[in-house]
C-alpha cells in the first residue's frame, strides 16, 4: 500500500510545483505594460512578452494601457470676460508614455485632469468675450491641449487632442441668437426677392425697349417701301 501513495504523494506535489510556477509566469499583452513592486518597491516595468514574477517577493502594483484614450468631462460652468455665463463640456485625448510616472505621480490621474482641465478652460474662457469664445473653437482647443500637455508630463501622460464638445450659452441668449439669425434669414430673403424684382423690371424695360426698336425698324422700313412703290408709280 506505501509503494501506491508515495508515488502519489510525489505526483501531487509535482504538480503543485508545476502549477506555483505556472501561477507566477505572466504574459503582458501588447499595448499593455505592468508595473512591478518588489517587497512594496517599485522594481521594474513589464513590456509586452513574457516575464517570471519571483514568488512572494514580487507582486503586480499597476496594469497600464498604453493606447489612446478618450475622456468625456461633463458640461462646466464657464463665465466669459462679459459676464455670460455658459456650459461647456470637453473631451480630452490622451496617452500614457511613462508607466511608472502614471503609477506614483498622482493619486488619481483622472479627477486629476478633470479638474485640470475646468480650472484651464475657465481661465482660457474667462480672457474672451461670447462672441469670441462661440467663434474661436481652434484656437481654445490649441490653448488647452498645449497647457494640459504640460502640466501632465510629471504623471506620465501626453495629451493629444482636446475638443470642445458643446457650448451651450444662458436660455436668453440662445432665444436672442436664433431671433437673429432669424432676422438674418429674412433680409437675405428679401435682398433675394428685390434682386428678383430688379432683374425682372430690367428684362421687361429691355424687352420693351427692343420691341420699340424692332417697331421703329419695321415702319420706317414699310415707308421706304412704300416710297419706292410710288416713285415707281410716277416713273410708269
Amino acid at each position: 500500500m506505501d509503494y501506491i501513495i508515495v508515488p502519489i504523494i510525489w505526483i501531487v506535489l509535482i504538480v503543485l510545483l508545476i502549477a506555483f510556477i505556472a501561477s507566477n509566469i505572466v504574459i503582458v499583452p501588447q499595448a499593455k505594460a505592468y508595473v512591478i513592486e518588489r517587497l512594496g518597491t517599485y522594481r521594474d516595468t513589464w513590456s509586452t512578452g513574457l516575464h517570471f514574477k519571483v514568488p512572494l517577493f514580487e507582486r503586480i502594483a499597476r496594469k497600464v494601457t498604453l493606447k489612446e484614450q478618450v475622456v468625456d468631462f461633463p458640461p462646466q460652468p464657464v463665465i466669459t470676460k462679459d459676464n455670460v455665463t455658459m456650459q461647456i463640456d470637453t473631451v480630452v485625448y490622451f496617452q500614457i508614455t511613462d508607466p511608472k510616472l502614471f503609477a506614483y505621480g498622482i493619486e488619481s490621474p483622472m479627477a486629476a485632469i478633470e479638474n485640470l482641465t475646468a480650472t484651464t478652460l475657465r481661465n482660457i474662457i474667462g480672457d474672451l468675450e461670447l462672441d469670441q469664445t462661440l467663434t474661436s473653437r481652434d484656437i481654445i482647443n490649441t490653448k488647452m491641449r498645449s497647457i494640459l500637455d504640460e502640466a501632465t508630463d510629471d504623471w506620465g501622460i501626453k495629451v493629444n487632442r482636446v475638443e470642445l464638445k458643446n457650448i451651450i450659452p444662458p436660455a436668453a441668449i440662445q432665444e436672442s441668437m436664433e431671433k437673429q439669425m432669424k432676422a438674418e434669414r429674412e433680409r437675405r430673403e428679401s435682398i433675394l426677392v428685390a434682386e428678383g424684382k430688379k432683374q425682372s423690371a430690367i428684362l421687361v424695360a429691355e424687352g420693351e425697349k427692343e420691341a420699340t426698336v424692332l417697331a421703329a425698324e419695321a415702319n420706317r422700313l414699310a415707308k421706304i417701301k412704300e416710297a419706292e412703290g410710288e416713285a415707281e408709280a410716277l416713273l410708269t
